[in-house]
């Protein structure tokens, strides 16, 4: 599965997980990781008062994500990932608190994996002084 959001980590463990999501210390920080115990699904780590909360995402086969929230919370459907994370910022949607700070990937690994999937560097030009890319419609 390849994703190109600067928070999604790839196949990283979760003790890598959570030293990445405890060294700021900041609620509502996440990133997405691939699921090491079940193939093909990712998981939506939040950092809260110094816990790590785990959500895992399925991909349904019509391309749709199916994320599990707390206990009965209804499972929701979005589109894209994307849909998701937007959905999930806000506060109150069954999450131990909303997302707020995406933990972006160390720009070396970014960088090496940018490579590998033969995308060329479209990010090097933009100032990256503040972390965000605008984007026109």
């Amino acid at each position: 599965m390849e994703f190109s959001f600067p928070f999604f980590h790839g196949k990283i463990t979760r003790r890598t997980c959570e030293e990445l999501l405890s060294k700021k210390k900041k609620n509502g920080s996440y990133l997405i990781r691939e699921s090491e115990s079940v193939e093909g699904a990712l998981c939506l780590c939040v950092f809260f008062e110094d816990l790590t909360y785990t959500y895992r995402i399925f991909r349904e086969h019509q391309g749709y994500f199916r994320i599990q929230t707390s206990e009965g919370v209804p499972e929701r459907m979005f589109k894209t990932l994307k849909d998701l994370i937007y959905a999930f910022e806000k506060p109150n949607q069954g999450l131990i608190t909303n997302l707020r700070y995406p933990v972006k990937k160390p720009k070396a690994l970014r960088r090496s994996q940018r490579i590998k999937s033969g995308m060329d560097n479209i990010y090097d030009e933009a100032d990256d002084s503040d972390g965000y890319v605008t984007v026109l419609p």
